[in-house]
């Protein structure tokens, strides 16, 4: 009797052993290993403008801008939202490192959309469908500033965002990762923004600044911007020539990067608001439209012949300039989509 139970305990292990070297041969197997196994190989255009014909980059003075004209490049981004649309309508969400990864998917015919995660003021909408999905910027307001395009919505700087898309893409099951390369590029771009000074900057104690008359909505879908233009309000620093800025933007409204074509009625306007040291506001008003034809996505803007006079800045001795003269910002949170 004992025999026959040792007999049969050996033949069970045998069968258990037998059956877990079959499935170990089985999962090894190539026809077995097969599957979607896309690998996302990112590439990062870390640019801070486009030539469109001031070639900054060939006849930088950085004796005068006051830095290398490489020093004005953003960084990379630190993460990657990839949405994989299929064609029954259906998308997929991932998020990937800066360095790349696996992109999971099905098979079939696909479009995929990139862009860096880690914005803080960038809105996103109609992501449901690539051909529609947008970005734009929050709302901002300034209690002091007066518009200088009618109604325009006033908005903040928007964070720097890096944008690709494949418009067509078929997903095979494969036994190797299939290695897909993914240039990403900026959609938003720098504007040096210089305020001259002739007289008096020795009088101010605060400045900030709007530029009007810039895209409010950029398209994921080509990069190219809205019509509808906005305002952005920033802050600026005090410099030994007068005020500067480096201003964040979609770049000018009614742009295509496949045309390189700009709606024709752009006009832009550039503000400047200085507290003195006496606490009195002055404004400054301009017309750069001129300047900005040439330059729909990054570039420098100079204004100059700036004064203060003694007049404007009487009595400003012992004066203690607070924000609360000044007037805070306000943000407007808008829901992300």
């Amino acid at each position: 009797m004992k025999r026959i139970l040792m007999r049969s305990t050996w033949l069970l292990c045998g069968v258990l052993l037998l059956n877990g070297c079959r499935k170990d041969l089985c999962y090894d197997h190539d026809l077995h290993g097969l599957g979607v196994q896309v690998h996302v190989q990112p590439e990062w255009e870390c640019v801070w403008e486009y030539d469109h014909g001031m070639s900054w980059a060939d006849n930088w003075d950085a004796e005068l801008y006051n830095r290398e004209y490489e020093e004005l490049h953003p960084e990379q981004a630190t993460g990657i939202a990839a949405f994989v649309y299929n064609e029954d309508g259906t998308r997929t969400e991932r998020h990937l490192p800066d360095e790349g990864g696996l992109l999971p998917m099905t098979e079939g015919p696909k479009s995929i959309l990139f862009y860096n995660d880690d914005t803080s003021y960038i809105v996103f909408g109609n992501l449901d469908s690539w051909a529609s999905a947008t970005a734009s910027t929050r709302t901002r307001t300034r209690a002091t500033y007066t518009q200088l395009h009618g109604n325009e919505r006033t908005v903040n700087a928007p964070d720097v965002l890096y944008w690709a898309r494949i418009g067509q893409f078929e997903a095979e099951r494969t036994a190797e990762p299939v290695f897909l390369p993914v240039l990403l590029r900026p959609l938003v771009y720098t504007y040096l923004v210089r305020y001259e000074f002739d007289e008096g900057l020795e009088h101010v104690a605060q400045a900030r600044g709007a530029l009007a008359g810039m895209a409010g909505t950029v398209y994921l879908q080509d990069g190219s911007t809205d019509d509808e233009p906005a305002t952005v309000l920033y802050d600026c620093e005090i410099t030994d020539y007068g005020v500067e800025a480096l201003v964040t933007s979609f770049g000018v409204p009614g742009f295509s990067p496949d045309t390189r074509t700009t709606r024709a009625d752009n006009t832009h306007g550039l503000n400047l608001e200085v507290m003195l040291n006496n606490g009195k506001l002055k404004n400054f008003e301009f017309d750069i439209t001129d300047q900005m034809a040439r330059q729909p996505r990054g570039g420098v803007i100079t204004v100059s012949g700036l004064t203060v006079s003694r007049e404007e800045a009487e009595n400003e001795s012992g004066f203690d300039v607070v924000v609360d003269g000044w007037g805070e910002y306000e943000d407007i949170e808008m829901p992300l989509n």
